[in-house]
């Protein structure tokens, strides 16, 4: 299947796994509810659903026991985008095509926003603890925690937004940056839904090794495609963008290699690697 098809059917699912997660936004707070659910659906890409139900399918299970890794890993995602979007971090006015959450509720509220949608996240994995055994639901726990924490992902906007441009060690800060803030939750997506699959310890760990290594090529593809409103944290504006482009496409070759004792189980796995790195939009 390709890329583009498993990701719309991986939409489709996980989006009926939110609905059951997420309050109605006429729920009291309404303006709370509302603000929660305003950039969550209809949703972006659902690329980190997606890698996680095809980490499932890759250690052979089926593709229903990662519901709960897929949700959470796309609230976390989602309450990150609220909170990048502030004015107090990046300021922007718009978010998929829609002004964004600040915009249409107020500051205040996005900022709750955001918090609740974290919290959800870590709510919902706990309510699966009764469909899935609660060592591997501990181990999940851990994998979105850590990837959201402040040696992830704020760790990472953090950096982001304090970087500056300069010194012999630029791109290797810049990928510090992407390593945290965009790869560390694609790898949990990941590690979480091979988890759940029933994978052991040496797989788990390789696969967030292959996942790390998309994230970050990933991030840099990215950047590629959005040269009109280029970061300071980025390879495109360090190495130039040939150069940008070779080092994403080594990763992900450094990444694919990781899988090459894994059967067709993970061709959908590899079909989201090189759809996330070679797309074109």
């Amino acid at each position: 299947m390709k890329a583009p098809d498993y990701i719309a059917e991986a939409t489709e699912r996980v989006n009926r796994v939110l609905e059951e997660w997420v309050p109605e936004a006429g729920d009291p707070p309404a303006a709370l509810h509302g603000a929660m659910r305003h950039l969550l659906f209809p949703g972006g890409k659902r690329l980190r659903p997606a890698l996680a139900y095809a980490a499932c399918e890759a250690v052979g299970a089926d593709v229903r026991v990662g519901d709960p890794a897929a949700a959470a890993v796309e609230l976390i995602h989602t309450y990150s985008l609220v909170h990048d979007d502030l004015p107090c971090m990046d300021d922007d006015a718009l978010r998929r095509g829609r002004p964004t959450v600040h915009v249409v509720y107020g500051e205040s509220t996005a900022v709750l926003a955001g918090d609740a949608l974290q919290a959800l996240a870590f709510e919902g994995l706990a309510r699966s603890v009764d469909a899935v055994d609660p060592t591997i639901l501990l181990g999940v726990t851990r994998d979105v925690a850590w990837a959201a924490s402040s040696r992830g992902l704020v760790g990472g906007q953090v950096d982001d937004l304090d970087f500056q441009p300069g010194g012999s060690d630029e791109a290797g800060r810049v990928e510090s940056v992407h390593r945290r803030k965009s790869a560390a939750l694609i790898a949990a997506a990941i590690t979480s839904g091979a988890r759940l699959g029933g994978a052991g310890t040496a797989q788990v760990d390789e696969l967030g090794k292959f996942g790390e290594e998309v994230g970050i090529a990933f991030q840099i593809a990215d950047d590629v495609l959005d040269r009109e409103d280029e970061e300071p944290a980025s390879l495109v504006r360090v190495l130039g963008e040939a150069v940008a482009r070779d080092r994403a496409e080594a990763l992900l070759e450094n990444a694919l290699a990781r899988l090459a004792s894994m059967g067709p189980e993970a061709d959908a796995l590899r079909e989201l690697a090189r759809f996330a790195v070679r797309r074109q939009v």
